[in-house]
């Protein structure tokens, strides 16, 4: 099992901003941060802005802020946004199933019972909890 790029993305800019809270980020900022680039950044800060993680603004003094408290954002929540659409494997796709065993393979409700499992373990999680507290990380992340 491997993250999308636009996950992990997702998560770093999430700590990012949670790292410099009552700022206004820069994604230029956040992409020197975490090694990425800026165009698939943008992408992610798109998606993050539409699922109301993020609020955006325009202009010379723009940028980006956390849309409500880190402890009211799930991990899940930001999975299941950037995840949510890819299936685990073959015999979950709802479009591109061409597995000659579906219907009477076993695995796949061992599969769907590990993912309920790997959601909710996500679901306890915070965003606070990722960067409360964690002054390694937020002394990474803070905006000089």
């Amino acid at each position: 099992m491997r993250l999308t790029t636009r996950t992990n993305l997702a998560i770093r800019t999430l700590m990012f901003c949670a790292s410099n809270p009552d700022q206004i980020v820069r994604k230029h900022d956040i992409a020197i941060a975490c090694n990425a680039s800026e165009n698939h950044l943008g992408q992610v800060v798109h998606l993050l802005a539409q699922k109301r993680f993020i609020l955006t603004q325009r202009g010379r003094s723009g940028g980006l802020v956390l849309a409500r408290p880190p402890e009211d954002i799930s991990i899940g929540d930001v999975f299941r946004v950037f995840e949510g659409s890819v299936p685990f494997t073959e015999c979950l796709s709802k479009t591109d199933n061409n597995c000659p065993l579906s219907g009477m393979c076993r695995l796949t409700s061992i599969l769907c019972e590990a993912l309920e499992g790997f959601y909710a373990r996500l679901d306890s999680v915070s965003l606070a909890d990722l960067t409360t507290g964690n002054t390694a990380l937020t002394t990474l992340l803070r905006v000089a």
